[in-house]
């Protein structure tokens, strides 16, 4: 049975598939596939007004266009001190075309002065599984920290260099794949996700 990740994220695909089943309950094979093995499909702006919407935007889309069960998600980084922000527009924060280094530079500039008390933070993942049939399903992941006040660590991507776990005084991005994929807020969300995932039965 195929599943597409909908994701062109070389990173993501990769821890998802660290995460995910290999095989349904009933003992059938799982083979997921990504973006990159539909040339030309790509998916549709994240329009939504929530996590939610956009994880749903995303699965949906994906799984009409190739008629196999879909799989998205949608990450929020929220800062308590920035009243919720970046929230929703979390790959977006330095703008439309900013890169990575772009966010999270815009991020410590808004945290300059604050102590480690002000930047509590939480990362905030919906997962969202859609299949042909029309079934639609959320699961949500949370992971609560603090934003550290520069870059630490070689490891993940986005704002995982930044992101001090809990009251450790270790990043995401200083921890091995295997520590992270423990604790980290997508892991929880797909881990509930996978639970429905291996009841799904192959079509016919």
């Amino acid at each position: 049975m195929k599943i597409l990740i909908a994701t062109g994220n070389s990173n993501k695909f990769k821890e998802l598939m660290a995460i995910l089943p290999v095989k349904t309950k009933n003992g059938t094979p799982i083979e997921y596939v990504s973006l990159a093995d539909f040339k030309g499909l790509t998916l549709p702006p994240e329009t939504g007004l929530t996590l939610e919407d956009n994880a749903e935007i995303k699965a949906v889309y994906a799984s009409r266009q190739t008629g196999l069960p879909a799989i998205s998600d949608d990450t929020g980084l929220e800062v308590k001190f920035l009243n919720g922000a970046p929230g929703v527009h979390t790959a977006r924060y330095a703008g439309e075309h900013a890169d990575t280094d772009d966010n999270n530079r815009k991020l410590l500039s808004a945290l300059e002065g604050q102590l480690l008390p002000q930047r509590g933070a939480s990362f905030r993942t919906v997962a969202c599984l859609a299949t042909p049939q029309g079934c639609v399903q959320t699961f949500e992941g949370s992971l609560d920290g603090y934003i550290g006040f520069g870059y630490r660590g070689e490891n993940g991507f986005g704002y995982d260099p930044l992101f001090l776990v809990g009251d450790s005084k270790r990043t995401l991005a200083e921890l091995t794949e295997t520590e992270k994929n423990k604790i980290s807020h997508r892991a929880r969300a797909f881990e509930k996700l996978a639970e429905r995932l291996i009841l799904l039965k192959p079509q016919k």
